[in-house]
């Protein structure tokens, strides 16, 4: 089932969320409701405060960029109860996206490589280490998890230049091919 997508000024999506016990009801068809979301509105990862729930999940799928980027082939993962426990390398600058905040895009900075600990979509623990463009798109998932917002880390006269945009996305004014929730329905 397509879900709708909590955009930005939703208070939703700065709430941080909280681990789920691992007799979650409804995991599974909860999981294949995000992918199918997050297909359908052609993003690369989604949170589940995107979706307008409290809990520690989200779900990446980055097979759609293996045409450019062969080492993303086939890389479809769910993270639950995810934790970052390190951050580090070199600090990179790239344009992000994202579905809460549709037709804006920034530079942000991020390290490149992370160590996170999390339970895949059959509740088993792994800790492992990411690093490139996927640690990326984990790191901006799992800052929705903490209430984080891209924007929330780019430059003061940045925030500024785009904040007529974000003001638009607050009063609920979106032009987006997907259906969304905004603060304001």
């Amino acid at each position: 089932m397509i879900l709708p997508i909590y955009v930005y000024g939703h208070p939703i999506l700065r709430k941080v969320t909280r681990d789920i016990p691992l007799d979650y009801p409804g995991l599974a068809e909860l999981l294949e409701n995000m992918y199918e979301t997050m297909n359908k509105a052609e993003g690369v990862g989604l949170a589940a405060p995107q979706i307008g729930l409290e809990d520690r999940i989200l779900v990446v799928d980055l097979d759609s960029l293996s045409k450019d980027e062969p080492s993303l082939k086939g890389f479809k993962k769910a993270f639950i109860n995810a934790h970052i426990i390190e951050a580090d390398g070199k600090e990179e600058t790239m344009e992000e996206g994202c579905l809460s905040i549709p037709g804006i895009h920034e530079k942000v900075p991020r390290k490149n490589r992370i160590r996170i600990q999390y339970l895949d979509e059959n509740l088993q623990p792994h800790d492992e280490v990411y690093e490139g463009y996927k640690a990326r798109v984990i790191q901006h998932e799992i800052d929705h998890l903490e209430g984080v917002m891209y924007t929330d880390k780019i430059s003061g006269i940045r925030k500024q230049m785009i904040r007529s945009k974000l003001n638009r996305l607050m009063d609920g004014r979106t032009n987006c091919s997907y259906k969304v929730k905004t603060a304001k329905k």
